[in-house]
């Protein structure tokens, strides 16, 4: 499975939370909501969640293995380090 289109909606500079992001895979299959947020150590993403009964937050959709996750997140954060956004325009309305 390739991932073949990554769009970023950047946040304003303030928080945690920096950027939303879609990712396509095979020009077939479509995850929305990825979230690109600031940690300690730097960068990392976190997958689309809903909230359950009990609080938690559970990943409605999320990596199997710690390799893709890993080359998704790098492909992520490189796209978000190396493009230029227009920081005066709304994320999309199906975020």
């Amino acid at each position: 499975m390739q991932i073949t289109e990554i769009r970023i909606r950047k946040l304003p500079a303030e928080g945690k939370l920096k950027a939303y992001v879609t990712v396509t895979f095979d020009n077939c299959f479509v995850i929305h909501n990825v979230k690109i947020i600031e940690g300690r150590t730097g960068l990392f993403i976190a997958m689309p969640s809903r909230k359950t009964r009990t609080g938690d937050y559970k990943d409605v959709a999320h990596p199997i293995t710690p390799e893709f996750r890993n080359e998704l997140q790098s492909k992520i954060i490189y796209e978000y380090e190396n493009s230029h956004f227009d920081e005066s325009s709304a994320p999309d309305e199906d975020f």
